[in-house]
């Protein structure tokens, strides 16, 4: 096998031993098929990373931690390879712990793994939990800042969040589905979250109701949640839901998986008049394409990387000084302005 980068920079790229490594590496046996996995993804990651190799500069190492969907983890692992090489003279890499149902017990034993080992700072998108605002100040007490990305955590050590203003998102969607539907329009608009877990999305349903009772009033909540942005149990969830509600004809989708919402709509035979979603995510770049959604918004996840490392940059006395902003701004995105 073919190892370009030293043995003992994968090891700390995959958070494991070099003999381990080594074993990898030259095809030995005794070595278990996931580790095996994990280290072929660090030598991958090293691989993509390595057009930073040769800048003069700090070495920092950081790691990132997200439940979340797969299609939300690779935008985010994008941006923040767009991010790193822009921090020069720093040498930023980065270790990934993600998955789409990753229980509460394995992000604070990955977190705690995290602050046994050592990291220069942590990026972490999380349910709201006491077990991981712990885990955070367990990071902390070790000197590893922690920035939150999309969703907060309240009530934790963490260093700062970075992300959309979630509140004004869901304002926003408010405004454009009632201005396209029409203000004496008396109707169902099912608003579809991953989980109220995360404070995000909470926060983003917070805004759109609030923005919706008060402007137009007409228009009707119907929840759709905890189908933690699952293709299968968004479907089957939002399959029940019109169902049950056939005065339903808009969709606010908070926590993503689109196409099963719009799978649902067509299982039912029923249409959808107007739809908004969140992120520029694969999936709904297409869906925008092909004008199956309304309208997306979105947020410049690569501008939030940035900042994101600059927060844990400034921890460790390097970069900017003076505060950094940590709200992105929201923009709307239809089939007709998506950005090249």
């Amino acid at each position: 096998m073919s190892h370009p980068h030293l043995l003992k920079a994968i090891a700390l790229q995959a958070g494991v031993s070099l003999a381990t490594v080594d074993r990898v590496v030259h095809q030995r046996t005794g070595v278990r098929a996931h580790t095996v996995r994990r280290v072929e993804q660090a030598q991958a990651e090293l691989q993509r990373q390595s057009v930073q190799v040769g800048l003069q500069g700090r070495k920092f190492m950081l790691d990132v931690v997200m439940q979340t969907p797969a299609r939300f983890a690779q935008a985010v692992r994008d941006a923040l390879e767009r991010a790193m090489p822009l921090l020069h003279p720093a040498i930023l890499r980065a270790r990934y712990l993600v998955g789409d149902s990753l229980a509460v017990q394995e992000l604070v034993a990955a977190l705690d793994k995290i602050a046994a080992r050592g990291s220069h700072g942590v990026l972490l998108k999380a349910p709201v939990d006491a077990r991981l605002v712990a885990a955070v100040a367990r990071l902390q007490a070790r000197g590893i800042p922690v920035v939150t990305l999309v969703t907060d955590l309240p009530g934790s050590e963490r260093l700062a969040y970075v992300g959309m203003d979630n509140r004004a998102a869901g304002q926003t969607a408010a405004y454009l589905l009632g201005q396209w539907l029409g203000a004496s329009t008396r109707a169902g608009v099912l608003v579809s979250l991953s989980s109220t877990r995360f404070r995000g999305e909470e926060e983003r349903e917070a805004g759109f109701a609030a923005a919706l009772r008060a402007r137009y009033p007409l228009l009707q909540l119907v929840d759709a949640g905890e189908g933690l942005g699952l293709h299968a149990a968004t479907a089957a969830l939002v399959l029940q839901r019109l169902q049950a509600h056939p005065e339903v004809c808009a969709v606010y989708s908070i926590g993503g998986a689109n196409t099963a919402i719009l799978q649902a709509f067509a299982e039912a035979k029923r249409s959808c008049r107007v739809f908004i979603g969140h992120d520029l995510d694969a999936d709904n770049l297409a869906l925008l394409r092909a004008e199956k959604i309304s309208a997306v918004l979105h947020h410049d996840l690569a501008h939030d990387m940035h900042m994101a490392c600059l927060q844990i940059l400034r921890a460790h006395g390097v970069g900017p000084a003076a505060a950094l902003p940590t709200l992105s701004g929201v923009q709307v995105v239809t089939p007709f302005n998506m950005p090249g």
